[in-house]
C-alpha cells in the first residue's frame, strides 16, 4: 500500500447512516440541535455582556464557556448537515485538517476553562472576604488567556503530530467528523513516539485538570461543612451545581474516547459518545448556566 500524505486528497465521512429516511431525520434533529445551540449560547453571552448586574467573574467565565459553546459545535454540524442532504460525503485533507484542529483547540481550551471555573468556585467560598482580591478583573482576563493558550498549543501539537504520520491508500473512515481515532486507524504505521504525544496531552491537559477540578471541590466541600447555617450551606452548593453538571458531562464522556486503547475502539459506540460532546452539550451548557447562580 502506498505511503504518504500526498496519497490523500480527500477523505470519506461514513457517517451514521446510508438509509435515505433517515439520512433525513438526522439531518432534522442535528438542525434543530444546532439552531437551539447557537441561540441559547448566544443570548446567554448577550445577557451577560449587556447586563451590569451580571458583570461578576463567575458569569464572565460563564460567558466565555457560552463563546467556546457557540463555536465548538459549528465546527462539525454544518459538515454534518451538508453530508445528510448531499450526495458527496467527503471532506478535503486541508479541510479534515482545519476541522480537527479546531475542534481540538476548543475542546482542549473548554478543559482548562472548567478547571479555571472550579477554581473560581473555590476561592468564591473558602475566602469570600478577599474573593475581589484574588480574582480580580486583570486576573480573570490571565485565566481566560491561559484557557485559549493551552488549548490551542496542544491543538498545534496534536494536529502537526497526527498529519505527518504515513496514511496508506484507504480514505474512508466510519464517523461524521476528522477525529484522532478514526485517522490513527487509517495510518500504516504508528509510532511510539505518537502514542507517547497522545499520552502526554491527556495527562497534561485531561487528567491533570480533572485532578485540580477534584481537588478544588474537595476544599468546596471543607469550607461548606464549615458553614453552620443550612440555608447557607445549600446557597454555597447551589452557587456550584451548574458547573458541577457541566464538568460531569464533559469530562465523562472525553476520557471515555480517548483514553482506551485502539484495539478497542468501537466506530458505533464512539459516535454516539462523540455526538454527546461535541452536539449534545454545547447545546446543554446554556440550559445549565442559565440557572439562578449567584455568589
Amino acid at each position: 500500500m502506498e505511503k504518504g500524505n500526498h496519497t490523500v486528497t480527500e477523505y470519506i465521512l461514513v457517517g451514521f447512516t446510508t438509509d435515505p429516511v433517515m439520512q433525513l431525520i438526522l439531518f432534522v434533529v442535528f438542525l434543530s440541535v444546532y439552531s437551539v445551540t447557537l441561540v441559547g449560547n448566544t443570548t446567554l453571552k448577550t445577557l451577560i455582556c449587556n447586563d451590569s448586574q451580571l458583570y461578576t467573574p463567575m458569569y464572565f467565565f460563564n460567558g466565555n464557556l457560552s463563546f467556546l459553546d457557540f463555536w465548538y459545535p459549528s465546527v462539525y454540524t454544518p459538515k454534518i448537515l451538508v453530508t445528510r442532504i448531499c450526495e458527496g460525503k467527503s471532506i478535503s485533507f486541508a479541510g479534515c485538517v482545519a476541522q480537527f484542529f479546531f475542534s481540538a483547540g476548543l475542546g482542549y481550551s473548554e478543559c482548562y476553562l472548567l478547571a479555571t471555573m472550579a477554581y473560581d468556585h473555590y476561592v468564591a467560598i473558602s475566602n469570600p472576604l478577599l474573593y475581589a482580591q484574588v480574582i480580580s478583573k486583570r486576573q480573570c482576563i490571565y485565566l481566560v488567556i491561559y484557557s485559549y493558550t493551552g488549548g490551542f498549543v496542544n491543538a498545534v501539537i496534536l494536529t502537526s503530530n497526527t498529519f505527518t504520520l504515513d496514511f496508506c491508500d484507504d480514505n474512508v473512515f466510519d464517523n461524521f467528523f476528522c477525529d484522532v481515532r478514526p485517522l490513527v486507524k487509517l495510518a500504516c504505521d504508528v509510532k511510539e513516539s505518537y502514542q507517547a504525544v497522545l499520552y502526554f496531552l491527556m495527562a497534561s491537559s485531561v487528567i491533570t485538570h480533572i485532578v485540580l477540578i477534584l481537588a478544588s471541590y474537595l476544599f468546596i466541600i471543607a469550607a461548606i461543612l464549615k458553614i453552620r447555617s443550612t440555608q447557607g450551606r445549600l446557597k454555597a452548593f447551589f452557587t456550584c451545581s451548574s458547573h458541577l453538571i457541566s464538568v460531569t458531562l464533559y469530562y465523562g464522556s472525553i476520557p471515555y474516547i480517548y483514553s482506551r486503547p485502539s484495539s478497542s475502539y468501537s466506530p458505533e459506540r464512539d459516535k454516539m459518545v462523540s455526538t454527546f460532546y461535541t452536539v449534545v452539550f454545547p447545546m446543554l451548557n446554556p440550559m445549565i448556566h442559565s440557572l439562578r447562580n449567584k455568589h
